[in-house]
């Protein structure tokens, strides 16, 4: 039998649609998502299927949008708020850290706030500083929240699915890049249990960490770097919070060096707990090399495409830094 392949995006709609139509608590609410399909054209016939009253295109305010899920979330909704860009969750922190994370443990847990926030993140589209951002270490650092950042349409549907059934708020980050690109994806609802890590390939002489669109560099990168002798292990962390170290042990005990990657700037990124965790655990004795991270730059996104380009790692970046460590150099 041929593989079913969607896109990204197709993947998110599939599963928001079906979660509707499983149950009739869940809505969706965010801006554009109705008659125009959101502004990367996930919600795309939506509004069409469920009708106005449970795909609702909200005014331009955050605050408002976030604020209005958290209410309904409280008394049995299941909100999905759509965010037009990851940037602008700036707008909702009050909201989303104060409230959202904060609810259930302040009233003793006779409450509940099932929301799941998805936005899109990242750079690579020429948006520019203030809609190219990757926020994830904003959102993990906050007790309450739920992170996940999905790599394939595989893994879009099913956690999603996952992060529906989850009574605790998730913060769904959606890579931009990652839209349009295609994969195996199951008709059937099937769920990817949050707060897990994957081994997306086998390898022998490198653990490569990453998660998002690295996720797919590192594995292009895997290809050239068979051509010099160098077999890379990828993990997918895929759950920021809550973070499963194991797999990410289990490999460097394999290999004995780590190469960590993401897009965010370097200071500050998520990628220095995943360091600290190793640095803490049962791997540290096994490595040969220093930890090394490849991240991006601490500036803010340059709206020129080559310069844009060049502030995050490339397939390039990801194969010289990998030989080097591989090298011990």
């Amino acid at each position: 039998m041929t593989e079913r392949i969607l896109t990204y995006a197709e993947a998110i709609r599939e599963a928001i649609g079906q979660a509707m139509e499983t149950d009739e608590n869940v809505f969706m609410l965010g801006e554009d998502i109705g008659i125009y399909g959101g502004a990367f054209g996930v919600s795309g016939d939506l509004y069409h299927r469920f009708g106005k009253d449970r795909i609702l295109d909200t005014p331009i305010s955050e605050l408002g949008i976030v604020g209005a899920a958290v209410g309904a979330a409280l008394v049995g909704m299941k909100p999905i708020v759509e965010i037009q860009f990851s940037d602008f969750t700036a707008q909702a922190m009050d909201q989303i850290v104060n409230q959202a994370a904060k609810i259930h443990f302040m009233l003793g847990g006779e409450l509940s706030v099932p929301l799941v926030l998805r936005a899109p993140s990242g750079s690579g589209t020429g948006a520019a500083a203030q809609h190219s951002q990757s926020l994830e270490a904003w959102f993990a650092h906050v007790p309450g929240l739920k992170v996940v950042m999905p790599s394939s349409p595989y893994e879009a549907k099913g956690l999603l699915l996952a992060a529906l059934d989850d009574p605790n708020p998730v913060i769904f980050l959606e890579h931009k890049l990652l839209y349009k690109t295609s994969g195996h994806v199951p008709e059937e609802q099937y769920r990817i249990p949050l707060g897990t890590s994957n081994l997306v390939l086998s390898g022998n002489d490198l653990t490569v960490v990453a998660s998002g669109v690295m996720v797919s560099r590192c594995l292009e990168a895997a290809e050239s770097l068979k051509d010099s002798g160098v077999e890379i292990e990828v993990i997918d962390i895929r759950s920021l919070s809550p973070f499963d170290m194991g797999p990410i042990n289990d490999s460097i005990l394999k290999t004995g060096k780590v190469m960590l990657v993401q897009e965010a700037p370097k200071h500050g990124g998520f990628m220095a707990e995943v360091a600290a965790q190793i640095s803490e655990g049962p791997a540290l004795f096994s490595l040969t090399e220093p930890v090394r991270r490849l991240c991006g730059m601490d500036v803010p996104i340059p709206y020129a495409p080559q310069l844009e380009k060049s502030v995050v790692p490339q397939l390039d970046d990801i194969i010289a830094n990998a030989l080097e460590v591989h090298r011990g150099s």
